[in-house]
């Protein structure tokens, strides 16, 4: 099986390059300058050259904020490529995992992790456009295509919050982070590996669906102090704010906690606890240098 992983030169691309290659995976990686997932001639030529059966979409516009006022731009590369790639993928035969993310729920009066099938909401422009894509992948190839949903990633590669942290903590007496959004820190490597899990599996049996972020529930104070107490330093640096201490042209979730029930019918475990993740990538994340890719 030949898998090509668009947004190959970003945090979760690079990953799954790298896990489907430690699996002696016949696989490709083009980054958003080899592959614009939203013009068809660029596709229609990748589909040709490198003549896939599995499609990993990690292209994506994540520039959140951006997206409030250039919903366009956002919904080309979130919404119209994803529709693409599928058409593509129908007229091969070849399947598709959709990366997706938590923003397509409204993140508010929420005390219980949001199921797979729990009725979109979004509240944000970028919300909006990675839902389109969501319904176009499931419109255009639904028996053929699984959406994997993730949220606040960290990984090697690139920036990120977890990077942040450690820097600020060799800078910085105390830091100051907000303590009234709550979510599941996940490390992309995690998901790169249950992508590359749920790979095979995807058909008429396995599709729609899935929530790859970690196990239980943290707010960004928390996931600090974790970061703080994993390299030594005194976690009681770290001190709590609210959101409007850091005020952004788009609403951020209250509340992102996604529930992992699917995996099973998948016939694979839940994902592992956050805190495992974290300390187990900590290393890693601190010997690369936090250079920007394409």
């Amino acid at each position: 099986m030949r898998w090509l992983v668009t947004g190959a030169g970003g945090m979760l691309g690079r990953d799954t390059v790298d896990e489907l290659t430690r699996r002696g995976a016949d696989v490709v990686g083009l980054d958003r300058r080899a592959l614009d997932i939203a013009r068809v001639d660029f596709v229609e030529r990748a589909f040709t050259v490198h003549r896939p059966d599995l499609v990993v979409n990690c292209a994506a516009y994540t520039a959140v904020d951006d997206a409030e006022t250039d919903e366009a731009r956002a919904l080309r590369v979130n919404g119209e490529g994803p529709r693409i790639l599928a058409r593509a993928c129908s007229a091969t035969g070849a399947r598709l995992i959709h990366v997706s993310s938590d923003y397509v729920f409204s993140g508010e009066a929420r005390t219980t992790p949001y199921p797979e099938d729990h009725p979109p909401d979004p509240r944000t422009a970028y919300g909006r456009t990675k839902l389109a894509g969501e319904i176009a992948v499931r419109a255009e190839l639904p028996d053929a295509s699984a959406v994997v949903r993730t949220a606040w990633l960290y990984g090697a590669h690139g920036s990120n919050f977890v990077r942040t942290m450690l820097a600020l903590e060799a800078r910085r007496d105390t830091v100051a982070v907000v303590d009234d959004q709550r979510g599941q820190p996940t490390w992309s490597a995690d998901v790169a590996a249950r992508v590359a899990d749920l790979g095979p599996r995807v058909g008429p049996d396995t599709h729609g669906v899935f929530h790859a972020t970690s196990s239980g529930e943290a707010t960004w104070y928390d996931l600090a102090r974790e970061v703080f107490r994993g390299v030594g330093a005194d976690p009681d640096r770290v001190r709590p704010t609210d959101s409007a201490a850091f005020p952004r042209p788009a609403p951020r979730p209250a509340y992102s906690v996604l529930a992992h029930g699917r995996w099973q019918e998948a016939g694979l475990p839940p994902p592992r606890d956050w805190r495992a993740a974290l300390h187990e990538a900590l290393p890693l994340i601190g010997k690369e240098s936090p250079r920007e890719t394409p």
